[in-house]
């Protein structure tokens, strides 16, 4: 079967012949549909982030991917079910007390490995197999956008775990705030409007015309130019934050939202910067936690509970949300498009195996 790979040493993605995969023990054959391409996939490939799988030089990519059982092999599942893979899987050791409770998400980093990104292969391939517990099904009619649950998912997890550090008082956010207007946040800020957000703002660094901004619109939200309207004065350009989500990467941001936040708000922090010093006031920020009831919350990955929650948003999300946000479904003889950082009408884009 063909495989979209990453070498050791290569920058650059190649299409490699790869033996279809034979599935153990309660694992499942899927037939890939989509797999789509985000930022962390463009960090695996310049060897910023991720690794190989242990003794081997090649890597198969991709983890947000939608496929079809092709063999269900005596589980749940049945040939024909569409499905979704979740990434993370147990250590070369075996499972552990994060897997044994069904909280894979929880784990450090070295205590798992994540497919397509860290340590085992991803499903950027004719065929993956994967045990029944880590597949989620997803509903015919949503085959063709199944990609996009694994993004919806992160987003899903961050919500929830913000909520929870809220849980303790009656909390009612009506303002929020994302930080980044890629097309995971695209989908957040959908996901706030679709929650019942009275006011929601998407921030940014693009000029007009742009397509995200037309989304951003699109959605009743209010772009604001990071250029113009630093995080930290966003209170007084627009209003306090109640929700801030932040999906840049960008190390200032998080203490920027300290100040974007309204009294008893919490930011939840997704980003992954590179080390970078800079200076802050501790003392102030530390004070503007504890007079105002503030929270910050670091969220990774996702387990299968956000999975199934992210079908069910991702159901409820407008269809012409999903034909503006993906602007590339690219075939394994133009793949190259999928990876390449396109111009400034590109949002999304998926390499496609199979038809659907």
């Amino acid at each position: 079967m063909e495989a979209i790979v990453i070498r050791r040493g290569e920058t650059s993605p190649t299409v490699a012949e790869r033996p279809r995969p034979d599935p153990g023990p309660g694992e499942v054959l899927v037939r890939t549909l989509r797999v789509g391409v985000d930022g962390t996939d463009r960090e695996v490939i310049e060897g910023s982030h991720g690794g190989f799988p242990e003794g081997e030089d090649e890597l198969v990519l991709g983890h947000e991917a939608v496929g079809v059982v092709e063999s269900a092999e005596g589980t749940v599942f049945e040939e024909g079910d569409v499905v979704v893979p979740t990434v993370r899987r147990p250590p070369a050791e075996g499972p552990n007390e994060y897997f044994e409770r069904g909280e894979p998400d929880m784990a450090p980093p070295d205590e798992c490995v994540e497919r397509g990104i860290d340590g085992a292969h991803g499903f950027m391939a004719e065929y993956f197999t994967s045990p029944a517990e880590y597949l989620v099904p997803v509903p015919d009619e949503l085959a063709e956008w199944g990609f996009l649950v694994e993004p919806v998912s992160i987003s899903e997890k961050a919500i929830e775990h913000a909520s929870a550090s809220r849980s303790a008082f009656d909390w009612n956010a009506e303002t929020g705030l994302v930080l980044g207007n890629g097309s995971l946040g695209l989908l957040t800020l959908a996901m706030l409007e679709s929650a019942g957000y009275d006011r929601t703002y998407c921030l940014g660094r693009r000029d007009r015309p742009d397509p995200t901004i037309d989304i951003i619109e699109e959605l009743d939200g209010t772009y604001i130019d990071s250029r113009q309207t630093p995080v930290s004065e966003i209170p007084e350009a627009h209003e306090p934050m109640d929700f801030v989500y932040e999906a840049t990467g960008y190390a200032r941001h998080a203490f920027e939202t300290i100040d974007a936040l309204a009294p008893n708000g919490v930011g939840a922090l997704l980003g992954v910067p590179e080390p970078w010093e800079f200076e802050i006031d501790g003392g102030r920020l530390h004070k503007e936690f504890v007079m105002n009831n503030k929270a910050l919350v670091g969220s990774v990955n996702s387990n299968v509970s956000h999975f199934e929650s992210a079908v069910e948003t991702l159901a409820d999300l407008p269809e012409w949300l999903f034909d503006d946000l993906v602007t590339g479904v690219h075939g394994l003889d133009d793949y190259e498009a999928a990876f390449a950082d396109g111009d400034e009408t590109t949002i999304k884009t998926a390499v496609q195996f199979s038809q659907i």
